[in-house]
């Protein structure tokens, strides 16, 4: 994580179930970066979805991280078959007043579960963090996100154990670019207006997953892309209309 905020990245994503706040916020103070300029966001899990707990999770988050505020703040899956995701959010909403965190947002939403959280508290997140790559481009959701100018994060992605970096249209695509198929797939997220979360723990991956910037696909290119979508290219099999998550 220190080697990422060394090469440029400004964001780090971390979650009360990746035990990992504590190492977020060491990286924080070893990088020597201005807190500021720097994007920290943590996650609420499944089993601390009351009110009450939910806010003493946040302020326990903070105090491993050793960090006074989070500029984001995410329910990490809604958990319907419990049905307490409103309550999470109301008091992510008053966490976000008290200053714990600056935005507040959600992971793996669907449709029916941002309208319960607009129709019951009028608020509805800065983004929806959502499984997502090019054999799982979730159209509907992106666009409805951008009728209610909801940002589309998208957490894998690259896809895993589907072979999505071996596919060989993206593979023609990248040779003819002189890019990485890893290249390619995070700027098809970049160009659908989606911010991809990918995973690099090299400092050689973490250089060239930001080197996006000098090329573009093509109108092309993107329809291309777009034939990819497959019906079970979810590769988790983490339905968030029924998985659960604690």
């Amino acid at each position: 994580m220190v080697s990422a905020l060394d090469v440029g990245y400004h964001a780090l994503d971390s979650a009360f179930n990746y035990e990992n706040e504590g190492a977020v916020g060491h990286a924080v103070r070893k990088s020597g970066k201005k807190r500021e300029n720097l994007r920290i966001a943590s996650k609420l899990p499944g089993r601390h979805h009351d009110y009450n707990e939910a806010l003493t999770t946040i302020e326990e988050s903070l105090y491993r991280a050793q960090l006074d505020y989070y500029d984001l703040y995410y329910i990490h899956w809604p958990n319907p078959k419990v049905g307490k995701y409103v309550e999470a959010w109301q008091a992510l909403i008053e966490a976000k007043k008290r200053g714990y965190v600056r935005s507040i947002a959600v992971c793996n939403f669907l449709p029916e579960h941002l309208e319960k959280l607009q129709k019951e508290t009028g608020v509805l997140p800065s983004i929806n963090q959502i499984e997502l790559s090019p054999y799982f481009p979730q159209d509907d959701m992106r666009a409805l996100h951008k009728k209610l100018n909801i940002l589309t994060q998208s957490w894998s992605p690259l896809g895993r154990a589907n072979k999505l970096l071996q596919d060989p249209l993206i593979t023609k695509i990248a040779q003819r670019l002189n890019k990485s198929t890893v290249q390619v797939i995070l700027r098809w997220h970049h160009q659908l207006g989606c911010v991809p979360i990918p995973k690099a723990s090299s400092k050689e991956h973490q250089i060239s997953n930001m080197d996006i910037f000098d090329f573009s696909l093509t109108e092309q290119d993107m329809k291309d892309m777009a034939t990819l979508a497959r019906p079970d290219g979810r590769s988790h099999g983490q339905d968030p209309a029924t998985y659960e998550e604690f």
